[in-house]
């Protein structure tokens, strides 16, 4: 039974990649079908990110190997997603190919002062993380649905740009490497040697 219970949350992970690779090999190869199952299978994706935490919370058995597991798995459906999104439209990297390469650049920061200063990858699933994640939903959703994006884009970008910065802070502040860390407020008090207060729906 334990290990039926251990195997839930994994699989929901592997099940995140897994629809990456599937949108990915449907972008490359040129794969007609209709856009309700792209856009499907990316809801998918992000509730399987959404319930594996929240499972693996209820069930007893969240651990920093299941959050740094479910972290480095989101870089990579996300990486495979937008990849197969630009693939399919490249008028979207065209017209927004200089802030989406500011992103990826900012993003590869944070885990540079991760692995720099402790010598593993980001697992602090932010809050401010959780709200980007959402935009980046509805804007690649949408870029889906009709091809491109603008407004919906912008505010993407500005999100991303702030809670990105917020991450870096909170990895700067903390003295040891800390999973779900839910705010730079928290990371300070972290610093200070206090304990902090978690949301269980949504963080360790």
């Amino acid at each position: 039974m334990q290990k039926f219970k251990n195997s839930i949350p994994i699989s929901l992970i592997y099940l995140r990649i897994l629809i990456g690779i599937v949108l990915l090999v449907i972008s490359v190869l040129h794969i007609e079908c209709s856009v309700f199952i792209p856009v499907s299978l990316f809801t998918i994706g992000l509730l399987s990110d959404v319930f594996d935490g929240i499972i693996a919370r209820r069930l007893g058995i969240s651990s920093e190997y299941l959050r740094r597991m479910d972290s480095a798995a989101d870089q990579v459906f996300w990486v495979l997603v937008a990849t197969s999104v630009v693939i399919t439209f490249p008028d979207f990297l065209k017209d927004h190919w200089i802030k989406l390469v500011l992103l990826i650049a900012i993003e590869s920061l944070i885990y540079a002062v991760s692995y720099a200063k402790f010598g593993k990858e980001v697992a602090t699933h932010a809050i401010s993380s959780k709200i980007w994640t959402l935009i980046m939903f509805a804007t690649l959703v949408q870029v889906m649905i009709i091809g491109n994006s603008n407004v919906l884009f912008e505010i993407c970008f500005y999100t991303g740009i702030l809670t990105r910065i917020e991450i870096v802070v909170i990895l700067l502040l903390l003295r040891n490497w800390t999973n779900d860390v839910p705010s730079v407020f928290h990371a300070v008090r972290l610093r200070q040697g206090r304990v902090i207060s978690r949301n269980k729906l949504f963080n360790g």
